[in-house]
Order: C-alpha cells, then structure tokens, then sequence
C-alpha cells in the first residue's frame, strides 16, 4: 500500500466511475509517485501501461508494436495509433484503464496521436467503456505548452490530476525507525519525493544511507540531482551555474549577476525555466504594513535534493571522485549538515502549524501562512487572517541551544514588520536556555517546542 495518496486515489475512483469514457492528465515533478499510484489504481481494475521515451513518430509506433507483441497481440512493425488502441479493445465487463507514462514524448512528435486516441474512445466499436490517464513528468510543458500543442483535443479532456510532495509525517510514516531529528535530515536531503524514499534503505542509518545511496559513484541517487536538471534542459552549463550560486546562498538577482556575469534579462529566464521545473522558487514576502524592511527578489532552489546535489556534489566533484566515500561524507558532508538542514526545518515546522489551525489550537483561524523576508533578518512561519490577526514561528535547528536573545531577535524582526505578536511558536531541535524556558512559563502567548515532541 502505498502512502499518503489517499486523496489522489479517490480522485482517480471518481473519474472511473463516472458514466462513458474519460482522459485525464496526472502529472507531477519526477520521483513524485506517479506510476506507483496508478499501479495501485489498477490492482483490481482490467487495463494496460505502457511508458513512451522520445523518439521519432515512426519509432514511437515501432515501440508501440513491440509492446503489443509482448502482451501476445499480432500487428503490423509500426502500427497506426488507431490500430494500437484497437487491438487493446477486446469488450470487457468493467470499465478498462490505459495509462500512458510520460505521454508529453509522444505528442510532441505525433501530432495525430490525440485525435486517434479520443476518435477511439468515443466511437469504440464494441461499446467499451475506458478510463485514459496520461502522466507526465514535464510540469513546465503540462502547464505551459500541452495545450497549444494538442489543440481542440484539450477540450476532450476530463481533468487535471498535479500531484504534490507528501508530508513530513508521510516520511516519518515512511522511515519507521528514524527518530523525529533523523527524519529531519532525511527531509531535508530528499524533501516529499517517494520515488528518493526508496533508494534509501529503511534499515540502514542515515549516515550509512548517505554514504552508500549518494556518495558512492554506483550509488543509486549520484546521479539522480543531476539528471533532474540535464534531462529537461539545454545548455547545462549555464543551469550548473545558476544552481550552483543558489546553493551557495547568492539569492538575489544582482548577487548572480556578479557571480556569474550573465545578464540579468538572461538569469531571469533561466530562472523562469527552472521554476517552471519546480526545481526554483520565487521568495515571496508577507505583505505587511513594515515594507520599507523587506527584501524582494528572493529566489532559492526548491527540490531538496537538487539543492543538496549542488550544495555537496557538484561544488566538490573533485574531491569526490579523489576521496573515499567515507572520508567526503566525514569531511565534506556532515560538519556542515546540520546548518543545511536548517534551511527547510521550517517547513517541517510550518506542517505542524497548520495541523494546529485544523484543530483550531492557534489562537486564530488563519487563512493564509507564509514567511516574512526581511533586510534584519527573516520569520520563518507567520500564519494570518484577513483580519490581520497573526501567529508567528521561529525554527532552530542548528544552533545547540534555542536562547532568550533570539526570542528578542524575534521581536525586534516583528517590530520592523509591524506583525502582532499576539502568539508566538518557537522550535528547537535542541533544548532552550533557562531564561526562555521561565519566559515560557510565565508568557501565555509563547509557545515552546522540542522537535522529539511534534
């Protein structure tokens, strides 16, 4: 069974359940569990997969043919798509499900392909009745391109499915014998992505994991942050470099442009590009009445394990084909892995806020959550109504011991955001200081919490 995908398996019942036949698109950022969800959904239903790869539009039919022949069907060498879903039409009791696995290869090179798939399903000769699910990885093209590309088809299409991340508390779901901090790391390291789960072995440690899945140059995941970015894009050079000076911690516009020397017209649409990937995002900060102290045109990378491929691997190649796996993962990786994972302890923090604004434990009901951006410094969690109300957090996860000072330090950052600071949330991973703690005990509005006990 697979984990937390109760949502989208619901979705998916919905369509199939629904009278006459249906396409829909399913797409999602690689590694997202697009094919294990559809496996899932097919467990107990009649139908076919079959996964395209880019190619020509005469070897996507030869392709075709091929995999008939492995199901037992005579064809022709290179089959019409019509004679494809033909023979995949045999009447069936129960509605039948074809899932097609990275479809964006075959419409960009068959222009006919929809046409013949949707004149087959409404007009099937033997009245059965089909679920079609086209998955993509290519969410930049799902969203940006598909539907110039198809035309008048994409009226003939039920639905979109996006499939996102799944939760810190999927992967602890997940990584059974990992303690809340260990689990940190691991989120830290591969973020939402199922598909990264599995080439972790649960009975290993972390430390071990690293080691033998990512340092190791036949490790399963060496590659892995490399591809995500080579696969999708053209001059990887100058993608490398981009990436390269995010995970350096060069997040604005003017600070790439120095390091780099491109234009800024030309970092501006790479950085397009790699958002439209999900592999960046745009830092957007908090509207508040406190602007003059705000910073804009914030941008980081937003795939973990991209992030942590160009924070570790890619800056240290060198070193990491001359070292032992070991001796990098001692000298490169861990003394600064800690600092690393701060960077998105706060999102594992966020989830444990909204999970409180579900169950109405915030002292509001709020409507919206986000960060504020700061030129003193950032808050890391400021959830807000529309009545302006707000619940601010602040995330440590690196620092030995979470103090009084930067209890203050929030404070001070709130002041210049001109935030309420009617409730506060700390987090440690760590402790906090004696001051803080009485603080905590005294304040009714601070709220004091260990990673062990979220």
């Amino acid at each position: 069974m697979i984990i937390g995908r109760n949502a989208e398996l619901k979705q998916l019942s919905t369509y199939y359940e629904r009278d006459k036949s249906q396409i829909i698109v399913l797409y999602g950022q690689k590694y997202i569990g697009k094919t294990a969800l559809v496996k899932e959904f097919m467990l107990d239903k009649p139908g076919f997969y079959y996964c395209a790869f880019p190619a020509s539009e005469r070897e996507q039919k030869y392709r075709f043919g091929i995999w008939l022949a492995s199901l037992g069907v005579r064809t022709l060498k290179y089959p019409e798509f019509s004679e494809v879903f033909q023979s995949l039409g045999k009447e069936h009791s129960q509605k039948k499900v074809i899932v097609i696995d990275e479809f964006q290869h075959i419409i960009k090179t068959c222009p006919t392909f929809m046409d013949e798939l949707i004149s087959f399903i409404h007009n099937s000769w033997n009245d059965q009745e089909y679920l079609v699910i086209l998955l993509s990885s290519s969410v930049g093209f799902i969203e940006n391109s598909m539907v110039s590309r198809i035309k008048e088809a994409a009226f003939e299409l039920s639905g979109f499915i996006k499939m996102k991340e799944l939760s810190f508390d999927n992967l602890k779901e997940y990584f059974t014998i990992y303690t809340n901090e260990e689990c940190s790391y691991v989120w830290a390291i591969l973020g939402g992505l199922p598909g990264l789960w599995k080439m972790f072995d649960t009975k290993l440690s972390l430390k071990e994991n690293i080691i033998r899945k990512i340092i190791r140059d036949n490790g399963p995941l060496r590659e892995v942050g490399f591809n995500l970015v080579n696969d999708e894009l053209r001059e990887t050079g100058v993608y490398n470099t981009i990436l390269s000076a995010l995970a350096e911690g060069k997040h604005k516009l003017n600070e790439l442009f120095e390091h780099t020397e491109f234009s800024r017209a030309k970092i501006s649409v790479y950085i397009k590009n790699l958002m439209e990937l999900e592999l960046v995002k745009k830092v957007f900060s908090v509207d508040t009445e406190g602007r003059d102290y705000a910073q804009k045109g914030i941008y980081s990378i937003s795939n973990h394990f991209v992030d942590f491929t160009y924070s570790y691997l890619y800056r240290n190649l060198s070193l990491l084909e001359s070292m032992s796996p070991e001796d990098f993962y001692k000298q490169i990786v861990h003394p600064t892995l800690k600092n690393y994972v701060q960077r998105y302890f706060p999102e594992i923090c966020l989830e444990y806020m909204q999970k409180l604004n579900e169950k109405n434990k915030l002292s509001i009901k709020a409507d919206s959550f986000g960060t504020w951006v700061g030129k003193p410094g950032t808050i890391d969690i400021v959830c807000y109504n529309e009545e302006g109300r707000a619940t601010l957090g602040l995330c440590n996860f690196d620092k030995p011991m979470f103090t009084y000072d930067d209890y203050e330090w929030l404070m001070f950052c709130a002041d210049k955001a001109e935030l309420p600071t009617d409730e506060i949330y700390v987090f440690s991973s760590s402790r906090f200081d004696e001051k803080l703690t009485l603080e905590g005990k005294i304040s009714q509005n601070l709220n004091l919490v260990l990673l062990d006990r979220m």
